[in-house]
């Protein structure tokens, strides 16, 4: 694995501004969000809102990836992706979530998720995940994806090629009537094949209205996890797999998560609607 000095926290810069005319998310300003106490089979409209926000979340993570290289900072990309949302009238949905000061989350190499773009450089052969999430028309949008910095070792890159796959698989997993389960089950054997660990504590989760909607799915097989999937909900999953141990600690600022043993770890997301036959992906560019 790559030689890199371990991540430490950069400087922050001033927080950004979302025009006036575009819809907040309830939570802004606010300690928490309010419980979500709606269903998790959600109608048509939103369903289709969610298509728009989902979009917008995909190109706007999208745009931000472009400029990932070594030498620019994390919170360029940050920028990017926030500007991106607001220039289509859409919320950064984590820009004020329980005190989040960003638009987007930038986990590197060792973080596990919710990294903070800050004047951190990105250096040649690291790895980096981008997190976005757009709020519009009432609704989120939620994606990741780990991107490879430059010239990344063999090891990094198959870890993030394989995380992706885990999430494919996972998706095709999904069909009415199995329980929530399959998905971490199907995620946990394939990670085992190459001895990766699979974060437990973080999980996929409910998103309509809310961001969590207090649904969550497991990215390994727990016995808990018995909600019966049906056509109509909607949901995340993004696998968090491990070259070393699943265990973590986090930083002072009560945000980035980082492996315990500072190994390397990768993470890829998509927001799905459950289908009368399976999933349909709703953040796609």
């Amino acid at each position: 694995m790559s030689g890199q000095s371990l991540l430490e926290p950069g400087e922050l810069s001033p927080t950004r501004p979302v025009p006036g005319n575009i819809r907040r998310p309830e939570y802004v300003g606010k300690p928490a969000p309010t419980p979500y106490t709606g269903p998790e089979v959600q109608t048509p409209e939103t369903i289709e809102a969610m298509r728009t926000a989902g979009r917008i979340a995909a190109q706007a993570m999208a745009e931000a990836a472009k400029l990932i290289a070594p030498g620019v900072t994390t919170d360029e990309l940050d920028r990017v992706a926030h500007d991106y949302m607001c220039d289509h009238g859409a919320y950064p949905s984590t820009l004020g979530y329980r005190g989040f000061p960003k638009s987007l989350c930038t986990s590197v190499n060792e973080v596990i998720c919710h990294g903070i773009p800050d004047s951190t450089v990105l250096r040649d052969g690291d790895i980096i995940n981008l997190d976005v999430t757009a709020y519009i028309g009432g609704v989120h949008g939620d994606n990741n994806a780990t991107y490879l910095v430059g010239d990344a070792d063999e090891e990094s890159r198959l870890l993030v090629e394989r995380t992706r796959e885990s999430l494919n698989r996972a998706i095709k997993a999904v069909k009415p009537g199995r329980q929530i389960n399959i998905i971490g089950r199907v995620i946990e054997s394939y990670a085992k094949r190459f001895g990766y660990g699979v974060v437990r504590d973080f999980t996929g989760h409910g998103i309509n209205s809310s961001f969590h909607s207090g649904l969550i799915v497991p990215h390994y097989d727990s016995p808990h996890a018995t909600t019966v999937i049906q056509p109509g909900m909607t949901f995340t999953i993004e696998p968090m797999l491990t070259l070393g141990t699943h265990e973590y600690d986090m930083w002072d600022d009560g945000w980035t998560v980082v492996t315990k043993d500072r190994k390397r770890t990768a993470q890829f997301e998509h927001t799905l609607v459950v289908t009368d036959s399976g999933a349909e992906i709703l953040t796609l560019p």
